[in-house]
């Protein structure tokens, strides 16, 4: 007999349906009813004008920023750095009409602050907040500027930038010359062709004024002048006269003097055989300080690679003195010089193709005298220069894919051997350290068991081989051999102790 507990429980009560009105009032409720949207697809890219850095690119980079580095340290300098932003008033007023390029911030605790535009700016704002005589300053920071990107040209609104500044009283243009010391140095130790385009503000500011420009209108007329590295002379003359309000009398004799450029002497004795030109106070400042240079550019032995250039004006208000911009050489445009001219359209092609022919300037900068005065009482004469980081890899990152080799690593170690073989791993391991160890680079396949053909794929265009094999291995060898070089080349036996030697001296063949 069945007890109490094992009766069954009585089934739970089905709800009647809703009426049928009652059903429709709740669909028309839902309808109604918002339901939470999908966020739409986030666009997946980088801002205008910046770009993301890795692998051989960063590479790249890196070499870069070492090789300046290692220059300016031989140089004296001593690295700063400074706040991504500033007080927006610290920057105000120091770029002519470039100001407009700035990035502004928002309103942040009671504080209007921009990003900075260069490093110049606060380098000065930084030596008026402390007591510094002389120093020579070294900086490699990022700017921002509203600009139009073109990044095939190297053109950012977010790019790195190398500065190098000497600060305090010294004798007339010793430290320029420095400093264009330090732009050949660092540009040869890059295995780059440059000419410095060389001018002075008090000579330029001189030839205005005898040209008839009112002084109003000098920094207006620099700016437009300041063009002629892009445009005609003929679209310059009319920004002058429609845009800056210049007569076209005036403009003339503008023209005529800003089209001179030659060697250093060449362009001073340019001027000084113009008695009104000669006559002028600031031409004769100028001229006085360009002599100097001339003799310390060619103790230096670098007064080769200077032009002075009379367009050449730099845009920026705050240059006092010398003021210089850096040309890179295409390699593609020394080849139709060499060839007379000849090639017709296939060679203005390479040209326009080239990117080295594109970037514009790849550093510059000037002397700046009176910047630091802007916010203290002391004044602090200053001269430096500013290397454009992202225009330089451009150029760089071209030769290299010219050069045809994406990898940085030097030595491949690799394992053949019958089908019983384990792969040699751990020998593999063994020989990749001992390279690494000698600050060599050096890769392996990561699996126990490559096969031989999957290993000569992976190695690209890594130029040695490091080849293990079980025998080699037991007498104490492993085989060197040059990947790049005739399939048919077994390369050479050489004794394990001495691999490290053998390789050092393989890479200083190739």
């Amino acid at each position: 007999m069945a007890s109490e507990d094992s009766t069954p429980a009585p089934p739970t009560p089905v709800p009647a349906p809703a009426p049928l009105e009652v059903q429709a009032a709740a669909t028309k409720d839902a309808k109604e009813t918002k339901l939470p949207s999908r966020p739409a697809a986030v666009v997946l890219k980088t801002p205008k004008g910046t770009q993301d850095w890795f692998g051989a690119d960063m590479i790249i980079r890196e070499h870069l920023f070492q090789t300046i580095t290692n220059v300016f340290k031989r140089h004296g300098g001593s690295p700063l750095e400074t706040p991504v932003f500033e007080l927006k008033e610290i920057l105000a007023g120091k770029y002519g009409e470039d100001s407009r390029l700035i990035y502004d911030l928002q309103d942040q605790g009671g504080e209007l602050c921009s990003l900075r535009y260069d490093l110049t700016v606060p380098f000065a704002r930084w030596l008026a907040m402390n007591s510094k005589d002389r120093i020579k300053r070294y900086q490699i920071a990022k700017v921002y500027r509203r600009d139009q990107p073109a990044i095939a040209r190297g053109r950012f609104r977010e790019f790195y930038q190398c500065d190098f500044d000497i600060a305090g009283v010294y004798d007339a243009m010793i430290p320029d010359a420095e400093i264009l010391c330090i732009v050949v140095e660092v540009m040869e130790a890059l295995k780059l062709d440059i000419t410095i385009k060389l001018n002075h503000r008090k000579i330029l500011d001189g030839l205005f004024t005898v040209a008839g420009v009112p002084a109003d209108k000098i920094r207006p007329i620099s700016a437009a002048v300041d063009k002629l590295d892009k445009m005609a002379w003929a679209d310059v003359k009319k920004e002058m006269i429609e845009e800056k309000g210049l007569s076209e009398e005036i403009a003339d004799k503008v023209g005529e003097y800003v089209q001179h450029s030659g060697t250093i002497q060449e362009t001073v004795d340019y001027i000084k055989a113009d008695a009104n030109l000669s006559a002028n106070d600031d031409i004769k400042a100028g001229l006085e300080d360009m002599t100097l240079l001339n003799a310390y550019l060619g103790a230096y032995g670098v007064v080769d690679k200077v032009s002075f250039d009379l367009s050449l004006a730099r845009g920026l208000d705050y240059y006092t003195g010398l003021i210089y911009e850096v040309i890179n050489k295409p390699a593609v445009a020394e080849a139709a010089a060499a060839a007379g001219g000849k090639g017709g359209k296939s060679s203005r092609k390479g040209k326009k193709e080239d990117p080295a022919s594109q970037v514009g300037s790849i550093a510059a900068g000037g002397r700046y005298d009176n910047l630091v005065g802007m916010y203290g009482k002391r004044t602090i004469p200053c001269v430096g220069i500013s290397f454009g980081v992202e225009r330089i890899f451009t150029i760089l990152k071209a030769r290299a894919e010219k050069d045809q080799r994406t990898s940085e690593v030097d030595v491949y170690v690799m394992a053949f051997g019958n089908k019983e073989s384990d792969g040699l791993l751990l020998e593999r391991m063994a020989v990749a350290n001992q390279l690494w160890k000698a600050d060599i680079r050096a890769e392996f396949s990561a699996k126990v068991k490559p096969r031989g053909l999957a290993q000569y794929k992976s190695a690209g265009d890594i130029p040695i081989g490091v080849i293990l094999g079980e025998d080699e291995l037991a007498a104490g060898q492993v085989r060197l051999k040059v990947l790049t070089a005739d399939s048919k080349d077994q390369g050479q036996l050489i004794p394990r102790e001495n691999l490290v030697e053998e390789v050092r001296k393989l890479l200083a063949q190739l």
